[in-house]
Parts: C-alpha cells; sequence; structure tokens
C-alpha cells in the first residue's frame, strides 16, 4: 500500500489496512510479488497527479504478466479523477473515494469476478471511518479521527469538494478510542481534523475542542496528545488555555500561515490577517514559552507581488517558526484561484521558494541552538533517523515535537550497533549537544530510560490493532500488555 498525502490520508491507509485484513490478505513479504497494490492519494498539488500516473505505468507490465494482481486507487485523486483514472489506466481493477473506503474489498470482489474494473464514488460519507477496524502501524502512536470534511472555502483548496462538509464525531466515541489505544499500551494520540479547533460545530458547541483536550488529561496512562491542523481564524482562547494547563497535551502548535501578505490572505479567503496571526503565535508563547510552532507556506499564490512576499517574510522572522513546510502554488483545476489573473511565472515562484526556504532554515537552527544543554524528554521512534545505523544513535521525538538524534552508550549497545534495552516507544531523557537546522542532537550519555508497554509491543512485533470503534468502550481483541515498571507519566 503506497500513501500520498496528509495525515488523514495516512490514518486512512490504517483503516483500509485493517479493513483488508478482516477480508483476509496478509501484508506481502518483502521478496514476494504482491495479489494487490493499493495507492491511497492525494490532490492537493499537481505532482501528486503525476505520482499516481507514473507508478501506475510502472505496473503496467506486471499486471501484464500477472493478470490476476489487482491494483485499486482510493482517496482524495480518485474522488476528483473518478472513472478518468481507469480510462488513462485500464489495468486498474477499482476506484473508491474519500467517503466509501469500507466499499473497498467488494469492489475487489467484483472486479475478480465480473473481470472489469469497478469504480464506486460516494458523494457524501458513507460511514465515519472510525467504525472500520483499524491496522495500526505503531505501538507508541495513534492517530484519531475527531471530524472529516472542511466547511471553508479557501480559493487554492481541493480538499472541501474532495472531502465534504464538517462531520464530527461525539465526544464519547473519540474518548473510547483513546482509551482502547492506551489499553493496548499507545502512549501518545494525535487528534486529527481537516480543521481540528472548529470541532463541535455539528452539535452546537464551540468550545467542545478545548473541553475535548482536557478530558484526555483524565485518561491515566496517556503521556502525550498532539493535533492538526488547527485554523487561526478559530483559535481561541479557551484552547491556548486548555494546551497550557492539561499536563497531557504537548507544546507543540502546527499553525497554517499560507502567506504574511493582508492582501492575498483576503485574495485566498483566508479570514484571518497578519496582525491576528502574530496575537495568537504571542498568546501562545506568552501561556506555553517553550511551545514549537510549526506552518504551511504558499509561495507564489496568483498576484502575489514582490512586496506580498515581502510581508511573508516578515512574518515568518517575527514567528520563530521551528520549522515550515513550504509549498509553491499549484494549480488545482476546480478551485477558485486556478482562473484567478496574474498566474506568477516558475522562475519567479522558485526565486522566491528558495529565500523563504533559506530564511525559515536560519530561524530554525538558531532556535535549535538555543535548546543546547537543556535536558529533553524523548519518546523512541522508528524511522526517524535515516543514519541512525551508520551513526550509532537511535532517533525519537521530543515533547515539542523536534526530532532528537540521540547517543545510546557502549554498555547499551550490542556487536551490531543496535541497542539493547532502549526499544521503539520506550522514552529517555538526554542532554541537548547540538541543535541543527531540522533536529537536535544529543551525544552524551542517556540520563534516564523507561521502559514502557508500547516498548514491549514493539519487542514483540505487535502492531496495535483496533475493530471499528463506535458508542461505548470498544472491546479489544488481545489482553492488554502487563504494566511496566518505573515512574509515571513525566509531563
Amino acid at each position: 500500500m503506497k500513501t500520498y498525502g496528509c495525515q488523514m490520508n495516512v490514518h486512512d491507509s490504517e483503516r483500509i489496512g485493517g479493513l483488508l485484513e478482516a477480508a483476509g490478505y496478509v501484508p506481502v513479504a518483502a521478496d514476494a510479488a504482491p495479489d494487490l497494490v493499493v495507492f491511497n492519494t492525494c490532490a492537493v498539488r499537481e505532482n501528486a497527479d503525476n505520482k499516481l500516473y507514473g507508478n501506475l505505468s510502472h505496473l503496467a507490465p506486471a499486471k501484464r504478466e500477472n493478470p490476476d494482481m489487482q491494483i485499486a486507487v482510493g482517496g482524495c485523486l480518485a474522488q476528483k479523477d473518478r472513472g478518468d483514472i481507469v480510462a488513462r489506466a485500464p489495468w486498474v481493477d477499482a476506484v473508491f473515494g474519500t467517503h466509501n473506503i469500507g466499499s473497498l474489498p467488494a469492489l475487489l470482489e467484483r472486479a475478480r469476478h465480473n473481470r472489469a474494473a469497478e469504480v464506486e464514488i460516494l458523494e457524501s460519507l458513507e460511514t465515519f471511518p472510525s467504525t472500520l477496524p483499524t491496522k495500526r502501524e505503531s505501538t507508541y502512536s495513534g492517530w484519531v479521527s475527531i471530524s472529516v470534511g472542511c466547511n471553508n472555502t479557501c480559493t487554492f483548496c481541493i480538499v472541501p469538494s474532495l472531502r465534504g462538509k464538517e462531520k464530527d464525531r461525539r465526544p464519547g466515541e473519540i474518548l473510547a478510542e483513546v482509551r482502547a489505544l492506551v489499553a493496548e499500551g499507545v502512549s501518545e494520540v494525535t487528534l486529527l481534523g481537516q480543521n481540528v479547533n472548529t470541532y463541535g460545530v455539528e452539535f452546537g458547541d464551540k468550545l467542545a475542542f478545548g473541553k475535548l483536550l482536557r478530558a484526555t488529561g483524565e485518561i491515566e496512562g496517556l503521556e502525550r496528545v498532539r493535533f492538526t491542523s488547527p485554523h487561526p481564524k478559530n483559535f481561541t482562547d479557551d484552547v491556548i488555555a486548555a494546551m497550557a494547563e492539561t499536563p497531557n497535551v504537548c507544546h507543540s502548535l502546527h499553525m497554517p500561515l499560507q502567506s504574511g501578505s493582508d492582501r492575498v490572505l483576503k485574495e485566498m479567503r483566508r479570514s484571518y490577517r497578519s496582525t491576528a496571526y502574530l496575537e495568537i503565535i504571542d498568546k501562545v508563547r506568552a501561556a506555553m514559552p517553550d511551545a514549537a510552532i510549526t506552518t504551511d507556506i504558499i509561495v507564489g499564490f496568483p498576484g502575489e507581488t514582490e512586496e506580498d512576499f515581502q510581508a511573508t517574510l516578515d512574518v515568518v522572522e517575527k514567528s520563530r517558526f521551528s520549522s515550515a513546510f513550504t509549498f509553491q502554488y499549484s494549480i488545482r483545476p476546480g478551485t477558485p484561484a486556478a482562473t484567478m489573473d496574474g498566474q506568477i511565472p516558475k522562475a519567479v515562484v522558485q526565486e522566491r521558494y528558495e529565500r523563504l526556504v533559506a530564511l525559515q532554515e536560519r530561524v530554525s537552527w538558531e532556535e535549535n541552538r538555543r535548546l543546547e544543554g537543556t535536558e529533553v524528554e524523548v519518546l523512541v521512534t522508528v524511522g526517524d533517523g535515516r543514519k541512525d545505523a551508520a551513526t550509532g544513535r537511535l532517533s525519537g521525538r521530543a515533547r515539542d515535537g523536534r526530532l532528537v538524534h540521540f547517543n545510546v552508550t557502549p554498555s547499551d549497545t550490542d556487536p551490531t550497533g543496535n541497542a539493547e534495552g532502549v526499544r521503539p516507544g520506550d522514552v529517555v531523557t538526554t542532554a541537548i549537544t547540538y541543535g541543527a537546522p531540522h533536529h537536535l542532537v544529543a551525544d552524551g550519555k542517556v540520563l534516564t530510560h523507561r521502559a514502557t508497554r508500547a516498548g514491549d509491543a514493539w519487542a514483540a512485533g505487535k502492531a496495535t490493532k483496533l475493530p471499528g470503534v463506535s458508542l461505548g468502550i470498544p472491546t479489544i481483541g488481545r489482553k492488554p500488555l502487563p504494566k511496566a515498571e518505573g515512574p509515571g507519566c513525566a509531563c
């Protein structure tokens, strides 16, 4: 299974994996040919289209060699392109959209029986994704959807037309899923929504998101809570207070800016202005001086002048983001911005993009250097440190979300260079010796190490699996692992 795009897509892929395993499929061995390949797609930028159709063309020879192999395409691009996918790649067997993930096993069976492609795209949500079974890839961290869809009308964004209007889960369902994850040993959850802080709009409670954050603080054993992504226009003081006052809510905030120019923000239909945005940043830092704030920025929106771009650079300088996801504007057919006058030449966009990246690199480096000599709590992760084997380090995430590469002392290392005792899911504290632009390095000795149930599960090769979650406390298939010895939450 290949996943493109945002965290929502990553979580949807966990649902797809759970559905397929429930239908009898198993992950293919690394050296074996698959019977089924699934693409879960993104449609936010043009290169997502190119990646999908490029990968589909590479699979055409394998499909000719083995006609029984099936190929399925789902996600936002499938919702957008629909039957055009089969027209462009006739060897695809099933196409499903964002609203009917649960249909995939039946579509594959029909395609197999009929020897013809099955395309099913619904215009509204068939069932909330969290009612579907889930195959989670991590023993220590889990995504939890609190809403799907978006009620905003940003002129550059195609997501609302593909994901639909916002649909909110009831708080009891969300907390039940979180408790179920914690019972399995998960210590960190991320609450997901296209516009996470408008949660509650469907049942008329404007303060629901802050209440939800506080409720997670009452779940015993849950050490870290994150959320993504909020919208500045809806980011209220009660949410800042909930973040600051709830011990397990991490002081980590992703706050999309998109542009620092008030004129461009108006053209984007972003209903805030740069002054209001900076006021939010100031309030967050006043309540949580250690907060790490990240953002999204688009360069080259139609009509953007050099003065507009300079306004973006000014806001970036003032905001002191720990990092930023920077994008060159991409025309998406069907969005208002696609037909706006003043489309910016590629060379101009590229030059501005490079200046923005250079500025943010400097800011990130300066902010990370400030952390040298401080102690951090690190949740050990898998896959974040691509050079760990060569450097003899392990990697993890600090509570503020920063990536930390930390040293493993010789007494903790076996002859192959893999750490014994410190496992993904465990928690260590260490002191930062160097701040790089994109990560922190801790080359001193690990100060403390706390074994966790998530680490036990990782060592046993067991990823968390949940059945579909509905109202009430869900039943978990296998018994919870024994509680690890050691201190409790170090929040």
